[in-house]
């Protein structure tokens, strides 16, 4: 019932927005060269029409250059096909949003600058086939620059990696404490950092966006941090670091009654994921229909490491094909308060074909390999001692493995694998693992019913390794084996 009262909302939104003023890029006399701010005509239109209870602003086709603007309750921001708002690429043209709910945040890691910005807004929406466009490499570049030479103070400056901070570089949106809001239709580009970002808010519909994100690092699709009642819909995502992301940075926050449905992720990291900040709660998440391609990491991660309670997960329909990892769900510790579980987890209906090799080869910017030698990872599926995941159900799963593991590369016995649970969560974060499909440890009631589980090339190691794993249901587990290879020179004698 709450879900439909909210999507109900959300119509009488866009009938709302649609009804009332408009104003367009012509009547303001806005500059469409590529090169001429706009900012403060655009920001005045739209504080204007929010003070007058909402309206439209128009956006007709040209290049218009703009710093941060800020949507207002009650006003759509629409850009024609054609129209490409772009992003400044001088980071004084920013700013960043005093965000209210910070008092419980614990890392100080979430960049609050953005090209296009929202603070307790209520009824607002963008619109269109036009074009946002951040410039984020350029953007980037000349924060690193003003850093390097010290016109900028940077104190989190990474000097291994040789970059700024997230926290110093804009992303394309940042949406905080907001209630309605639409975004639909929009070709999405080129972020100084993660693209679309959403903290604390509720009942919002993203659908049939266009996300590419691949102008530098941390540069994420579409982030939602502790929100509510809320879809995301007919997306098509090719992002550098991971392509749809649920995250909470507040302990009190809890990200609910959130649908996933008939998106296509292309991604450096994984496709969807749970984390990695997990100080709040989960639950009550749909994800449905997605089409998975060219992934680097996992298909699916679930993580709660900072004391997150994930619980009533519902993944179905899921096809991934040329993608380093099919499930990774992992509780960890690495906040050390002992309070996080994931419990009540269903996965059904997936079609996965893993790569042997890099998926992502062809990414400029590309998710950091891992330092030692090793074979083809596994799916796992791991509590930590005394704390297991709980109620899992795996069902109608077809996963087909490369093989092609080598004893000479790496060797480890299921007694060996460390723990780790105080680590950085990745499907990588064990080292080798002594199965080809799925390592399961510390698990409290898992069933697997209809997986079936093909090996393309020889590999010495298991399918299934269990570890501590009690009440496993094995409800039709079908293992196919490659024919064995012959030398050429047997022959068979009858």
């Amino acid at each position: 019932m709450k879900k439909t009262v909210s999507f109900i909302l959300m119509a009488m939104l866009s009938l709302s927005l649609s009804a009332a003023k408009v104003v367009t890029s012509a009547s303001l006399k806005l500059v469409a060269d590529g090169k001429t701010l706009n900012t403060e005509a655009i920001q005045n239109a739209i504080d204007r029409l929010s003070k007058k209870g909402g309206g439209k602003l128009s956006i007709s086709k040209g290049l218009y250059l703009t710093g941060a603007i800020q949507l207002k309750s009650g006003v759509e921001l629409h850009l024609e096909r054609g129209a490409v708002l772009l992003g400044s690429t001088n980071p004084d043209d920013y700013y960043q949003l005093q965000v209210m709910g910070d008092g419980d945040v614990v890392r100080k890691d979430n960049s609050k600058y953005a090209l296009v910005l929202a603070q307790g807004a209520r009824n607002i929406a963008l619109t269109g086939e036009g074009v946002i466009d951040g410039q984020g490499q350029e953007l980037a570049l000349t924060i690193d620059s003003l850093v390097k030479c010290g016109v900028k103070s940077d104190p989190n400056y990474s000097k291994r990696l040789r970059r700024p901070s997230e926290i110093m570089r804009p992303k394309l949106f940042f949406f905080s404490e907001c209630d309605g809001v639409e975004i639909a239709g929009l070709h999405l580009r080129n972020s100084a950092c993660w693209g679309l970002s959403f903290d604390l808010c509720s009942n919002m519909n993203l659908h049939h966006l266009d996300v590419y994100n691949r102008a530098y690092w941390n540069n994420d699709g579409i982030d939602m941090t502790d929100c509510r009642d809320s879809r995301i819909t007919n997306c098509r995502i090719n992002a550098a670091d991971d392509g749809i992301c649920l995250k909470s940075y507040h302990k009190r926050g809890v990200s609910q009654n959130l649908v996933i449905d008939s998106c296509e992720i292309r991604s450096s990291a994984s496709a969807v994921k749970f984390g990695t900040a997990t100080w709040g709660n989960f639950r009550d998440i749909t994800i449905t229909n997605i089409r998975v391609i060219d992934t680097f990491r996992s298909c699916i991660a679930i993580e709660s490491v900072d004391g997150s309670q994930i619980e009533n997960i519902v993944v179905d329909g899921l096809k991934a094909t040329n993608t380093g990892n099919a499930i990774f769900v992992k509780l960890g510790n690495r906040a050390q308060n002992d309070q996080g579980y994931i419990r009540n987890i269903t996965l059904r209906n997936m079609d996965v074909e893993l790569a042997f090799g890099r998926p992502d080869t062809d990414y400029d910017i590309r998710g950091p390999e891992v330092s030692y030698f090793h074979n083809p990872f596994p799916s796992s599926i791991t509590g930590w001692p005394g704390h297991p995941v709980e109620n899992v159900v795996l069902e109608n799963i077809n996963i087909s493995a490369p093989g092609r593991a080598d004893k000479g590369m790496a060797y480890v016995k299921a007694p060996e694998v460390p723990e780790n649970y105080d680590r950085y969560p990745e499907f990588t974060m064990f080292g080798e693992l002594p199965a080809w499909a799925f390592f399961l440890r510390h698990v409290e009631g898992i069933t697997l019913r209809n997986v079936n589980l093909t090996l393309r090339d020889r590999d010495f190691r298991p399918a299934i390794c269990q570890v501590n794993v009690n009440g496993y249901k094995d409800e039709g587990v079908n293992i196919t084996l490659p024919e064995p290879k012959h030398c050429g020179k047997c022959h068979r004698h009858d």
